[in-house]
């Protein structure tokens, strides 16, 4: 047995980078291929990330074959707002051998104390809008578009190599009542009046995009306190205004607004892509387009991608205002289940958005964590 780390120096490795999970999980019943194109994007210069990121990736190589691959991250913003020393490890997929996913590891954490850091986690992105977290439950069901699914040997290698629990994220599912719970409709009621806030309901897709910087700051804001966030730059909201908004269902999105047509809350749900992204293989075209617009008008299943309300306005009731608006339009559109977006397993305030609905564990993904000078001890013992 022969295994090596090779970085990735080239377009045509950052290919096979990119590829390398294609085939590991091809004719898996849950695995979702992400967008080859929009994999280039995050991982290349054209990032915005990369203003504040330094960034490595790995391949490795048993036998003279890929049987692996690791992306290591130091987001120098991050590191500053929390006083950490921290790199980061991301698309991390692997063959079942530990030894593949210790040299993968290795090759990060290497890297890291090269730069001064004390600290691995992942897997984690560039930023919180990338996909993070190892699937730990919830093997039998399938992940959204936005979040990571992999083999259940991936976190049983990690504990074995020493790495623990750092923070978990949970999804709940919910099956939809056929009518909005009562005490919900008068709870907007009350909130509406106290407050004097009310929702914005968007026609047309210009309607949510000049809000939609208004939304990103809303997102900083009310997330800025959770674990490890980073606030999002201009250039990054810039981009992801251009990647996201013009999918976007206007009957599936609430905005709410204060007295001063201020932004001070909002939801973005999807129905789930997952089986048009499947079809479509990580290519567009020339039919993947095609499955992906299918699974766009296909509403029994709808996804929580973003919840967010300011602080100034948190336990205030906000959440009645989204979820009645948005459940409307779930029963006129036929919608029969609900998957919650993930949620810090102690971040009580999110999860009782969902406070009047009956839910159902769903998936937990896990963030892992060693320290560096674990690491150090066994490189002087090898």
């Amino acid at each position: 047995m022969d295994i090596t780390v090779k970085e990735v120096l080239s377009k045509k490795d950052l290919k096979r980078f990119i590829r390398f999970p294609e085939k590991l999980y091809k004719g898996h019943a849950h695995w979702v291929p992400p967008l080859r194109a929009d994999e280039y994007k995050t991982l290349s210069k054209v990032n915005p990330a990369f203003k504040h990121c330094k960034a490595k990736y790995f391949l490795a190589y048993k036998d003279g074959a890929i049987a692996g691959r690791i992306a290591g991250i130091i987001n120098d913003n991050a590191n500053s707002d929390w006083n950490e020393k921290i790199v980061r490890f991301g698309w991390l997929d692997m063959i079942d051998d530990i030894n593949v996913t210790r040299a993968l590891l290795d090759a990060v954490s290497e890297w890291g104390m090269e730069n001064g850091m004390d600290t691995v986690k992942g897997p984690w992105g560039f930023s919180d809008m990338d996909k993070e977290g190892l699937l730990v439950e919830g093997f039998d069901n399938d992940p959204s578009i936005t979040t990571l699914y992999n083999y259940p040997y991936y976190g049983e290698h990690l504990e074995r190599l020493g790495y623990t629990k750092d923070v978990d994220w949970v999804q709940n599912k919910i099956e939809l009542p056929e009518r909005v719970p009562e005490k919900l409709a008068q709870f907007d009621s009350i909130v509406r009046k106290k407050y004097g806030v009310s929702v914005i309901v968007p026609r047309k897709l210009k309607d949510i995009t000049r809000r939609a910087k208004e939304i990103f700051s809303v997102l900083n804001d009310s997330y800025v306190s959770l674990h490890e966030f980073t606030r999002l730059t201009e250039l990054q909201i810039k981009l992801y205004i251009a990647q996201y908004v013009p999918f976007l269902n206007m009957n599936l999105v609430c905005v709410v607004v204060d007295s001063d047509d201020r932004v001070i809350g909002f939801a973005i749900t999807m129905p789930s892509l997952s089986d048009g992204f499947r079809k479509a293989g990580g290519k567009l075209f020339p039919t993947g387009f095609y499955h992906i617009l299918r699974s766009m008008k296909k509403l029994d299943t709808i996804e929580c991608y973003l919840i967010g309300v300011i602080p100034e306005y948190r336990n205030k009731g906000i959440n009645a205002l989204i979820f009645n608006h948005l459940h409307s339009n779930y029963v006129k559109l036929g919608a029969k289940v609900i998957i919650s977006n993930p949620q810090l397993e102690h971040n009580y305030a999110v999860q009782r958005l969902f406070e009047y609905y009956e839910t159902i564990p769903y998936m937990r993904r896990r963030c892992y964590l060693s320290h560096l000078s674990n690491h150090e001890k066994k490189s002087l013992c090898q």
